[in-house]
This record gives structure tokens, C-alpha cells and sequence, in this order.
């Protein structure tokens, strides 16, 4: 008897389906996790897998390195500052079996993780914090992401922060706040100034008064710079020392 067109169609389509399902290929970036009767048998790839149709199915995992942009979050600074920050952080598998087997889905739960994380760290910090010691921030960040995603055969090589958007509100009282800073630091710079100067004039003084000639020459070299001057009207003065002879007498 002949098989009808359908039949042979059919054992066709079957065939091809059953192939498919045995003849895997895996790229240089991909492994495959292996089941045979739901139990885990193995990672394989990259290359050419077979596979027993029916019997085993395998879970493809790309163990690239992936980038997840960590949605703006609303965080409330050490300070009481409340800012929006968002981050992007770098992450691969480096165990498939661990991320198919120990967590539903290693992506969206990174994801909740970063998010968590971002608001716990940033949390316990000052708002200059923030802005000035990112580099710190990141590392704390990506060190306790990396610890945690460990079980789950993920690696988080790093975090950066990109954004520490303020309310306007709080960016001027933080621009008056620098401005005070500054004129605060002046002043102080200025009466350091002036009390190393006057120091100074204590110890010229003190100097001149143990040597009376060099008054003298101090005298002499004032009335020397005066001079120069036609412009200027002198007046000389008395000698110290003839002025006290007058009072004494």
C-alpha cells in the first residue's frame, strides 16, 4: 500500500522537528544548561550539541557581559536631602548552572538588587558625599552587589553612578551655603594676614629698639624715599633721642 501525500508530510514535518530538537548550536558567547528528564546534567559550548529529542532540553545563558541601566531612585541623604540618582552597572554570568538553577531570573533580580542597594548605600551618606566621592560610592556599591549575586553565579565588575539630580530649591540654598563658605574662608585668610603682619611689626620693633643706631638709619632711609619726590612738602622732625632731652629739661 502507498503512504498517502499527507502521511509522508507528516513523518517529514516530524522528522525535521525531532532533528531540530537534537542539533543544537552554540556561539562563542553562549552555554547551554542541559536537563535530561527535568534533572541538570551539565553546562556545554560553546559548538555543536547533541542532544536525545524528548529526553533532554537545553537553557540557553549568554555570558557576555551585560549592561542594566538602574532606574532613577528616590533617596533621602544622611543629611535629609532628597535627590533622584540613577546608575548603570556591568554584570556576567560566570556559572550557568548557578544562574537558571539558583534564581527564576538572574536579569530582573540583579536589577531589584541594584536598585536596593543604591538607595541603602546612598542612604547612610551626606549629600556632599554624594557629589564629591562617587568613585568611593561606586566601589562600596558594586563590592556588596558582587558579594550578594555570588550565589546566583553572577559577577558584577562594576557600578557607576550617573546622575544626583537636586530640586532646584536645594541647589540655590546649596549655591548660598558655597558662598558663604568662601567669604567665611576669606576672612579668615585676610585676619591670618594681618596677624602674621603684625607679628612682624612686634619683632621689627623689638629689634630696633634694642639697637638705637639702627633707628637712625631707619630715619634717614624714610627721609631719603621723601625726598625723592619734589613734588612733596618735608618736614623734618626731631631725633627721639633730642626730644627727650627737651622733656627732660
Amino acid at each position: 500500500m502507498i503512504p498517502s501525500i499527507g502521511f509522508i508530510v507528516f513523518l517529514v514535518v516530524a522528522g525535521f522537528v525531532i532533528l531540530s530538537s537534537a542539533i543544537k548550536i552554540l556561539r562563542e558567547y553562549e552555554r547551554g544548561v542541559v536537563y535530561t528528564l527535568g534533572r541538570f546534567t551539565g553546562v556545554r559550548g560553546p559548538g555543536l550539541q547533541i542532544l536525545i529529542p524528548i529526553l533532554q532540553q537545553m537553557v540557553k545563558v549568554d555570558v557576555r557581559t551585560l549592561v542594566h541601566d538602574v532606574p532613577p531612585q528616590d533617596v533621602i541623604s544622611k543629611d535629609n536631602v532628597s535627590v533622584k540618582v540613577n546608575a548603570v552597572i556591568y554584570y556576567r554570568v560566570i556559572d550557568a548552572n548557578r544562574a537558571i538553577n539558583k534564581v527564576e531570573d538572574y536579569m530582573v533580580a540583579t536589577s531589584q538588587l541594584a536598585q536596593t542597594t543604591l538607595r541603602s548605600v546612598l542612604g547612610k551618606h551626606d549629600l556632599d558625599e554624594m557629589l564629591a566621592s562617587r568613585d568611593k560610592l561606586n566601589a562600596d556599591i558594586q563590592e556588596i552587589l558582587d558579594t550578594q549575586t555570588d550565589a546566583w553565579g553572577i559577577k558584577v565588575s562594576n557600578v557607576e553612578i550617573k546622575h544626583v539630580d537636586i530640586d532646584p530649591q536645594m541647589v540655590r540654598a546649596i549655591a548660598r551655603q558655597a558662598e558663604a563658605e568662601r567669604e567665611r574662608r576669606a576672612k579668615i585668610i585676610s585676619a591670618e594676614g594681618e596677624q602674621q603682619a603684625a607679628a612682624k611689626l612686634v619683632e621689627a620693633a623689638a629689634m630696633i629698639s634694642k639697637e638705637p643706631a639702627a633707628m637712625q638709619l631707619r630715619y634717614l632711609g624714610a627721609l631719603n624715599e621723601v625726598a625723592g619726590n619734589k613734588t612733596n612738602t618735608i618736614i623734618f622732625p626731631l631725633p627721639i633721642d633730642t626730644i627727650r632731652e627737651v622733656l627732660k629739661g
